[in-house]
């Protein structure tokens, strides 16, 4: 008896310790996708389908961001064949270098050089808002603000300290706050198409097949009554 009940309080401790490791894990992830600290994020105005929005977010990375960052998960083929951006355009307007339509979007600054510049390699950005979150990259870009104590004399207040210059700050003081956070809601928009590119095939073709399921449902149904009616 005496066992049984140590059994029985150990396992509702196991439980328990499960429970609270649950959250703590829970809190911690949550805590490393706002960047370590509590901080209120904007609503990223996303949509896969507008690509319009998707052709500018393509355009503002291409002009501000392959400098230091890459996205290696993708060629640049795919901005003519998910983007609609003709191919000659591609060729003349994204490509800056040597490579052809099939190379990934890669930078050909060594990484070394980055580390040197920034105190630590720029990041592949591919999966930037799956691993942070479209909200936290959002917020992110429109959270930069002049402090003089930083080196490049600026801050931001989802990512505190961080080694990034405000590459945006010409453009964003040269349009009003409207079409600034416009612009980086088509970058992020951009960002989040490369985290998943297949994302809207696979739903399409997803709700294809629970429509052909549900059409197929009705004949096995009719089919099962059938087959069972005179089985007692």
């Amino acid at each position: 008896m005496e066992k049984s009940m140590k059994k029985t309080l150990i396992s509702k401790l196991q439980v328990i310790c499960g429970v609270v490791g649950l959250a703590f894990g829970l809190a911690a992830t949550q805590s490393q996708a706002a960047g370590g600290h509590n901080v209120d994020l904007q609503k990223a105005p996303i949509n896969l389908e507008d690509k319009a929005s998707l052709q500018r977010g393509a355009r503002l990375f291409t002009d501000y961001c392959m400098g230091c960052h890459s996205v290696n998960y993708i060629r640049y083929e795919r901005l003519t064949t998910d983007l609609s951006i003709p191919e000659e355009l591609v060729k003349q307007e994204f490509i800056f270098n040597d490579k052809d339509i099939f190379a990934q979007m890669r930078i050909s600054t060594p990484a070394e050089y980055g580390k040197k510049w920034f105190g630590t390699t720029p990041p592949d950005l591919t999966l930037a808002t799956r691993w942070r979150s479209p909200d936290w990259v959002y917020s992110y870009l429109l959270g930069f603000y002049e402090d003089s104590s930083r080196p490049y004399g600026v801050n931001n207040s989802v990512f505190p300290n961080v080694g990034m210059p405000h590459i945006m700050a010409n453009m964003q003081a040269s349009v009003s706050d409207e079409e600034f956070k416009s612009a980086m809601g088509d970058l992020t928009n951009f960002l989040t198409y490369t985290a998943d590119p297949d994302k809207l095939e696979r739903e399409n073709i997803g709700r294809w097949i629970l429509i052909f399921l549900a059409i197929l449902f009705i004949p096995v149904w009719f089919l099962n009554r059938e087959y069972w009616k005179n089985v007692h």
